[in-house]
């Protein structure tokens, strides 16, 4: 018979546990910030007052808030708690989401957006925090790859729900972000500051090129000396932030977090051009690409706890799934038939999976619970500055190079160069986190 733990490993006893249950909840909700949209953004040309070539714009206004408001929402997490900023995540990205539902401009539909990307970058880094501070070691790896996987899933059922709303009336999709707000009450009964019982859980989770076990084992006494409140406080807090992101050991896995992004983001942007435009084939085609890729990182993500476990030193397994990655989306570009697509398409969610799952469990683990979620959200910083940067930089590229090539080979190149960008940044960035001194703490 088929268990949690014949899938995802000893570990996944934590999907029994009430914290876990609760933030897997909360995870239902920020997939469905990009996801929710890529089916209907068609349907909202002509209603909104919209082009073509416009209506990607819906996109970008909600990734670009969420580059500079992430960072702040870690901090502030790290100063006066996660479940605050969680509910205030849950309640603005519903309220916002929602609200576009009864607008009939698109500047108003654009300003809604924008200001949905703050609740997202006040819940996906959050819940990332949170697990780091509830779980260490393989737990914490495979409480991680379970989160991924419920994204995954996520992301695959709701927007075929929005494909269906859409054809009744083009507000109804938007409706569906109000199921933020019953989570937001689940929450608030339920979920407990997981700061109450943080005390360093990180301390012993396993590490890129260490030899011993832990990333973060001295990682004590950074921020202690910050002070108790108001201003100073923060801004010695800051700070101790700057100070351990000038750090290398910090600052590659920073930079690794969002290279991944490049490849996923690629693939999002560029599915239905080469599916339909390149290989010929129908949009409903490459919606059931889309739908592959997001079940293969989904499924593979459960994995996240075992590969920690198998491996002492997670540089190995990292640097092979970097190629799975970038090579995947490079076959996918290079296929001559959907089905060739397809292998290369799995082989980029197996590799996207496991190294985002694996990237964020590093991350948790290097810095002291006081400042984690400020390294978590610029991780994640990271990664919605690579989203936002991807599509707009692929488009010039495409633009640039379909005069001397022709628009196939200009696709077809543009989307292995970002397979290239995607794998190759993270590869470089592990190899020099592996030959970096420990993290300096102080006190």
């Amino acid at each position: 018979m088929v268990s949690p733990s014949s899938i995802a490993g000893a570990d996944s006893g934590i999907v029994r546990e009430r914290p876990f249950q609760l933030l897997l909840l909360i995870n239902v909700l920020p997939p469905l910030g990009t996801a929710l949209l890529s089916p209907v953004l068609g349907s909202l040309v002509e209603p909104l007052g919209a082009s073509t070539a416009n209506i990607g714009l819906m996109m970008s206004a909600f990734t670009a808030p969420s580059i500079f408001v992430i960072p702040i929402a870690g901090v502030v997490s790290d100063r006066y708690g996660r479940r605050p900023v969680l509910l205030f995540g849950l309640v603005w990205f519903g309220l916002t989401g929602t609200a576009i539902a009864f607008v009939s401009t698109f500047g108003a539909a654009l300003a809604l957006r924008a200001l949905q990307g703050i609740g997202f970058a006040a819940l996906t880094p959050i819940i990332i925090t949170s697990l780091g501070d509830l779980y260490a070691g393989t737990k914490e790896a495979t409480a991680q790859g379970l989160r991924f996987t419920g994204s995954g899933l996520s992301q695959t059922a709701f927007p075929l729900a929005a494909g269906v709303l859409v054809g009744m009336a083009w507000q109804y999709p938007f409706l569906l972000y109000a199921v933020a707000f019953p989570i937001a009450a689940v929450v608030y009964l339920y979920f407990e500051e997981p700061l109450d019982e943080a005390g360093g859980v990180g301390d012993e989770a396993g590490g890129v090129g260490d030899e011993a076990g832990g990333v973060g084992d001295e990682a004590g006494g950074v921020g202690d000396e910050a002070g108790e409140g108001g201003e100073a406080g923060i801004r010695a807090q800051l700070g101790d932030m700057r100070g351990l992101v000038a750090q290398r050991r910090a600052w590659t896995m920073v930079v690794a977090r969002g290279s991944a992004n490049v490849a996923w983001f690629g693939f999002l942007t560029y599915n239905s051009i080469l599916v339909v435009d390149v290989l010929g084939h129908t949009p409903a085609e490459a919606g059931a690409l889309a739908a592959l890729a997001s079940l293969t990182y989904a499924l593979a993500a459960t994995q996240a706890g075992r590969i920690a476990e198998a491996f002492d030193d997670r540089l190995y397994p990292l640097l092979a799934l970097n190629l799975s990655m970038g090579a995947g989306l490079g076959l996918a570009f290079l296929a001559r038939s959907l089905a060739v697509a397809a292998v290369g398409v799995a082989l980029m969610g197996v590799g996207f999976g496991l190294v985002l799952s694996i990237y964020r469990s590093v991350i948790t683990a290097l810095p002291p619970p006081d400042l984690r979620g400020g390294l978590v959200s610029l991780g994640e910083g990271s990664g919605r500055a690579a989203a936002t940067a991807t599509p707009v930089v692929m488009g010039i590229a495409v633009a640039l190079a379909t005069r001397p090539l022709g628009f196939e080979a200009a696709v077809r190149a543009v989307g292995v160069g970002a397979g290239v960008v995607g794998a190759g940044v993270g590869i470089a960035c592990l190899l020099l986190m592996s030959a970096s001194p420990p993290i300096r703490t102080e006190g």
